[in-house]
């Protein structure tokens, strides 16, 4: 079946704007430093630049299918773009911290609908069978986006200064709003429900406090915390009370029907997983290359970014693999991410650049090789009166397994670098010197306070990898244990 142009249109339309926001979401990353010296911020309050994004962001998806319903899919977009792009201008005129936060819920419940919808949109736009190929193309907006975005903030903000990152995003918005507003409709308008603020108000309690929970719960210790406890009962019971009210209400904000899809139950949990594999190495690998091998930022940037390389030469053949069998596809496409993090876990302190690369473009390979197929998977049964319902819990499903997998990887990274500091500083002692004396006679005498100094820094360092290679583990292990579950789709003939 031929692509009329129309709907080539429609493609370039949705992958632009798929790729201007996981761009503006993700090249805020690299200027944290920056903000927190121009603000007068601490750590922890420059952290909430990200929390208070990803907070705002969750809660505003689950509005994506009413919000289509009430405005159709131009009218969404368009505004939705506008108002990313608006506040993302206005962002890089603050002064305060607390101006910048205000922005960043702003850009965020602007932005939330934009990749659900974008995924929505281009699988009701084109017949089944040319689902695979489709979803390959857009896919290279929706990957792409956060791997450029680290790339495009350390450039910017290295010739120019930290406001232009968020200055440069105009040309991009004003290019992908006017892309929406010629390629799309008005579908869907006019079929909206009454809205269910009851279950509105259930759902954004319980996404917020667990999103919290999990972004915050590294810097307040965890359980030790009364916050992050509160945290914890206010996102199970206001999630049990969501789950009551959408059996029990008339118009639920969510269908129940669009939940009872196996294919679509099946596709969530991998999306889950695949949600927490996609930033996992943008977070572990800078402070690995910055801080244990002393890396330029600039080169840390490319290095990450090499996963596109991945991404881009999967493109090439990942279509194809999924018509000829999109769970073997998927399969493949896991195994492959449980390799390359099995080649980081395997990583020492004299880690090259050439491994580091490999492992990334092996890693973006994987991740780009199973997207695909796992949404053609998960939305080949689903249908097409509730696309947009299961397009926005599967991105905020996947957005949820991204904040609380790196929560986790940062936890192991945390409690192994700990141990293993106490247990290495526990065995080197001045009565084991006949032990470590080949290299610590080269610097002089164990007692000798300049040496024990050099000592301790090695031990924090040696430490601090064997934490990164336990968090190298778990990024292994979870793909390994998804895998078997993609032979429980079900193929549609």
């Amino acid at each position: 079946m031929a692509i009329t142009g129309r709907q080539w249109l429609i493609l370039l339309a949705v992958q632009f704007t798929t790729i201007l926001f996981g761009l503006t979401a993700t090249s805020v990353t690299v200027i944290l430093p920056q903000l927190k010296g121009a603000l007068s911020a601490t750590q922890e309050q420059i952290s909430w630049v990200l929390t208070f994004n990803l907070v705002a962001t969750a809660i505003a998806t689950p509005l994506t299918g009413w919000l289509a319903a009430k405005l159709g899919w131009r009218t969404l977009m368009v505004v939705s773009v506008a108002g990313f792009t608006g506040a993302s201008m206005l962002c890089g005129m603050v002064d305060t911290l607390e101006a910048l936060l205000a922005l960043r819920i702003v850009q965020g419940a602007f932005g939330a609908p934009i990749f659900p919808m974008g995924q929505t949109i281009v699988l009701t736009s084109f017949h089944r069978s040319q689902h695979p190929f489709i979803m390959m193309m857009w896919g290279v907006g929706g990957v792409m986006g956060p791997i450029l975005g680290p790339t495009f903030g350390g450039l910017v903000s290295d010739l120019l200064s930290w406001r232009w990152t968020f200055f440069l995003i105009l040309p991009l918005g004003v290019a992908a709003g006017a892309l929406a507003f010629a390629a799309l409709n008005d579908d869907e308008k006019g079929r909206a429900r009454p809205f269910d603020y009851t279950g509105f108000i259930f759902i954004a309690i319980a996404i917020a406090a667990f999103q919290l929970m999990f972004d915050r719960g590294q810097r307040n210790d965890w359980f030790d915390s009364p916050e992050t406890i509160a945290e914890c009962v206010l996102a199970g019971v206001f999630f049990v009370m969501f789950v009551l009210h959408t059996l029990t209400a008339r118009a639920p904000l969510f269908e129940p029907a669009a939940l009872r899809d196996r294919n679509f139950l099946i596709g969530v949990v991998v999306a889950l997983i695949m949600g927490m594999l996609q930033y996992t190495p943008m977070v572990l690998f800078p402070p690995l290359l910055q801080e244990l091998q002393g890396y330029p930022e600039t080169t840390i940037g490319y290095l990450v970014a090499s996963r596109g390389l991945g991404n881009l030469a999967s493109f090439c053949i990942v279509a194809q693999l999924t018509r000829f069998d999109a769970r073997l596809c998927l399969f493949i496409g896991l195994s492959i991410q449980a390799f390359a993090g099995a080649m980081m876990a395997g990583f020492d302190m004299q880690v090259t650049i050439q491994g580091v690369l490999w492992s990334n473009i092996l890693h973006g390979f994987g991740f780009g090789l199973s997207y695909t197929p796992m949404a053609v998977l998960a939305f080949s049964t689903m249908p097409t009166r509730y696309m947009t319902q299961a397009n926005a819990i599967f991105a905020l499903i996947r957005m949820l397994g991204s904040s609380v997998f790196v929560s986790l990887t940062l936890l192991v990274l945390v409690h192994s670098t700990a141990e293993a500091n106490a247990n290495m500083v526990t065995s080197i002692t001045h009565f084991s010197r006949d032990l470590i004396a080949p290299w610590v006679q080269t610097f002089g005498h164990l007692g000798e306070t300049t040496v024990q100094a050099r000592l301790a820094a090695e031990i924090r360092r040696q430490a601090s990898m064997i934490g990164y290679i336990n968090a190298f583990h778990l990024m292994t292990l979870v793909p390994i244990l998804t895998a078997p579950l993609v032979w429980l789709f079900v193929i549609r003939r």
